[in-house]
């Protein structure tokens, strides 16, 4: 048995996905189990991270587990207590999700926000894995509804690129630690195979798309104040910010081996994924010519 924390989320859903389709028994984590959206054959099961009665319950009896902390400035105790959770109930093996650049001080506050989660990890003394992943391809949803009403795409990371890397295989390579010892004690950095700006980004969607597409660069004061009109904390807004300054100054041009070292291919490129998710972005403007 597996447990999946997040089993709702962008990486958590798709693991429970993937994990399914090889037969594997799977239980899905979530606050909410009568919103989710599951393969019929997976057990769904309610779990709060507030809540470690919650998580207890939903762990016992699991061989191993995905864990997804609360990314926050304040969630450091959330991380430990899933791990010290999931090894008192009896679980031997963790795949954590983490962060791109986790302990590099280049990269500010937003830097240390997974390491209390990792050390408590790889001290717990059960197997383990950490995923380090670089920015998710289906972060760009976010331009969806900019580009649908014939927006500018927003930009605030200039011209600093990324090892921008499809979920999918972020969660291939999950699936793989979590059912198999041969990762234990391995951190991996997860890249896809292209260092892209947000330019090339933006490209690739015009591209695949068919259609013209502009970029505007966003002021930090400027992004900041939407960020916690949004409902970001003021904390959470200054890491994340920090965040895009290091990607701006060229700290995130990274790519690895990882993804093939673990999958034996290489990783889907951005243009792939945008293709597989090309409706997201263009539903409203096909509804639009119709009308």
């Amino acid at each position: 048995m597996i447990v999946i924390t997040g089993a709702t989320g962008t990486i958590g859903s798709e693991i429970v996905r993937q994990l399914a389709a090889r037969d594997v028994r799977v239980r899905a984590m979530t606050r909410n189990p009568e919103r989710a959206r599951v393969p019929a054959e997976v057990e769904v099961v309610r779990g709060d991270y507030h809540d470690l009665d919650s998580i207890a319950a939903a762990m016992t009896g699991a061989d191993a587990a995905f864990l997804v902390g609360v990314l926050g400035p304040d969630d450091a105790e959330t991380d430990r207590a899933l791990v010290r959770t999931a090894r008192d109930v009896g679980v031997r093996r963790i795949v954590k999700l983490s962060a791109i650049g986790t302990g590099d001080p280049e990269v500010g506050r937003v830097g240390t926000w997974h390491m209390p989660g990792e050390q408590a990890v790889s001290q717990s003394g059960l197997e383990w894995t950490i995923l380090r992943p670089s920015s998710f391809a289906s972060n760009t949803l976010s331009w969806a509804d900019a580009i649908r009403s014939g927006q500018p795409v927003p930009n605030l990371t200039g011209t600093g690129s990324q090892g921008v890397i499809d979920p999918r295989d972020i969660a291939a390579v999950a699936v793989e630690a979590l059912v198999t010892p041969d990762h234990s004690g391995r951190i991996y950095t997860l890249t896809g195979p292209a260092l892209l700006t947000c330019a090339d980004q933006v490209t690739t969607l015009a591209t695949v798309l068919g259609y013209q597409l502009d970029v505007v660069d966003v002021p930090e004061d400027v992004a900041r104040e939407h960020m916690i009109a949004s409902g970001m904390s003021p904390g959470f807004a200054d890491g994340a910010l920090a965040g895009q300054a290091y990607v701006r100054a060229g700290g995130n041009a990274t790519l690895t081996d990882d993804v093939r070292r673990v999958l034996g291919r290489a990783p889907r490129s951005y243009a792939e994924w945008v293709a597989d998710h090309a409706a997201a972005f263009t539903q409203t403007l096909a509804d639009q010519s119709t009308t």
